[in-house]
């Protein structure tokens, strides 16, 4: 394999398994191979920092709720302030997520928890800081390691539970809704169950419930004891046995495999035999594993169709990709944290609330006339903090526009150019626009690409300043949107 092609390979890897690479960690990477690349991305990631933004004690307990009522009416004001220091801690959840995954260290565990934040997805109600906290470190907690083991902490967690009103599920008064979702979005996909198999998982899931401190509680006095038929299968079933059973289910490894591959591979449905073939494959080994996520990914990952020319720039960046892959490459450090969040709600991507319980739709649906003309203007805003003109899209959700910021934003960042520009010191200044194009585009430049890069740089600059002349004109392509 010649060297252009492992670099190549390199940055592909860097950037499907995590949100790309810097130069110093792709030129390291490249002088290995790709085996015991993988394998230190996996070992990069053993270790698990919790997010925290809250304290559990200091979160919405009974007698804190207690306080916002005087003379025994709800005080509104106080009601109101307390939603705004709630979705606060919660936009400093999302911006202390987003700084781990900038940070690169442990990228691939968190690129896995952001792809289980879309597959489980939940969001937050009533703003609650420390649901959302438990939620987030569950998914990252779990991420790599048994797919059993995640849906069960998932859904035992209060903010899912909350979010998909299993605190409503009660003996007699069964609501599906918790059931439904579990087999449709998170096990075995759309029509591989009965409307008699949810009826009756509902009844098993009745006294899964949580506590206002935020703990999973089963409560027996309103649970359904009575006898259920569920995939046909006759018993006093409960939630676990559900679990068990969908676990059991070779159709779950096969869903979940497809999502894997669709995220991490090639965007879109199932329709040619190859990819078919390809997650037939990893689905029988997934389950044959035990759903052992790892196994799954470094089989993935170290396989030669991974690396096909087809796969190579046919993924579209997410909004939270984009966000920090450009933090992690260039060491950018935003003095405010709000334009993040106006990054990405201009962009429909906001960390904790997606859109609904399918999560965020990806692939083309992330792109639209408004927002691809401020994904190319999205470097300048960073690296040259110009004023920003375009306002986030209405999505009528009260929850996102409290987060946002009124009236236009300009970005105040630190850029790291120092550690960015030392490996291209000796690199000839006509070969810099290539050079540079191989660590920040999944194609190499084109002629016209070319000129019109060169084109951007002005007479007489100094060497650092035509390198980041020439990196934020590589990142305003459109080839920068790809992965």
């Amino acid at each position: 394999m010649d060297k252009q092609t492992k670099q190549q390979q390199t940055r592909y890897l860097f950037a499907r398994a995590g949100f790309g690479g810097t130069p110093a960690e792709l030129d390291e990477a490249s002088r290995k191979s790709l085996k015991k690349v993988v394998r230190q991305l996996f070992k990069d990631s053993e270790v698990v920092t919790e997010l925290r933004v809250v304290e559990p004690d200091e979160n919405e307990t009974k007698k804190q709720l207690k306080g916002l009522v005087r003379d025994g009416q709800l005080d509104k004001d106080m009601l109101k302030e307390r939603i705004r220091l709630n979705t606060e801690k919660v936009r400093d959840l999302n911006l202390q997520w987003l700084d781990r995954m900038a940070a690169g260290k442990a990228a691939l565990r968190e690129k896995m928890a952001l792809f289980w934040h879309g597959h489980f997805a939940c969001r937050t109600q009533g703003r609650n800081p420390l649901f959302m906290q438990q939620y987030a470190n569950t998914l990252r907690q779990n991420a790599l390691g048994k797919f059993g083991d995640l849906l069960m902490a998932v859904s035992k967690e209060p903010a899912m539970l909350q979010f998909l009103n299993n605190q409503q599920n009660r003996k007699n008064a069964p609501n599906e809704n918790f059931a439904r979702e579990v087999m449709e979005l998170f096990t075995l996909g759309r029509g591989n169950y009965s409307e008699h198999d949810i009826k009756e998982a509902a009844r098993a899931f009745t006294g899964w419930q949580f506590t206002p401190e935020g703990q999973f509680v089963f409560r027996e006095r309103i649970h359904d004891e009575g006898e259920k038929i569920i995939f046909g299968k006759t018993g006093t079933f409960n939630g676990e046995d559900v679990i068990a059973m969908l676990l059991e289910n070779r159709q779950t490894a096969r869903f979940i495999t497809a999502k894997i591959y669709h995220f991490f591979v090639a965007d879109g449905s199932v329709n040619e035999r190859e990819d078919k073939k390809q997650i037939d494959e990893l689905a029988e080994q997934f389950y044959k594993s035990g759903y052992d996520i790892s196994g799954l990914m470094e089989t993935i990952f170290t396989s030669d169709w991974f690396y096909d020319p087809k796969n190579v720039g046919a993924h579209i960046k997410s909004p939270v990709e984009l966000l920090v892959g450009m933090r992690h490459m260039l060491g950018v450090q935003f003095d405010q944290p709000q334009p993040q969040i106006f990054v990405q709600r201009t962009l429909g991507q906001v960390l904790f609330y997606p859109p609904n319980v399918a999560g965020w739709p990806g692939g083309k649906n992330w792109i639209d006339s408004s927002s691809l003309l401020f994904r190319m203007q999205l470097p300048n805003y960073v690296l040259k903090a110009a004023e920003v003109l375009v306002q986030p899209k209405d999505d009528g959700d009260v929850n996102t526009q409290l987060l946002a910021r009124k009236g236009n934003a300009k970005f105040h960042t630190t850029v790291n150019w120092t550690d960015f520009e030392t490996l291209f010191a000796k690199i000839p200044d006509a070969e810099l626009p290539n050079a540079l194009a191989t660590i920040l585009l999944p194609f190499p430049l084109r002629p016209d690409q070319h000129t019109l890069i060169e084109n951007q740089s002005k007479p007489g600059q100094t060497r650092p300043e035509r390198i980041q002349s020439l990196t934020a004109a590589l990142m305003s392509l459109p080839e920068y949107q790809l992965t």
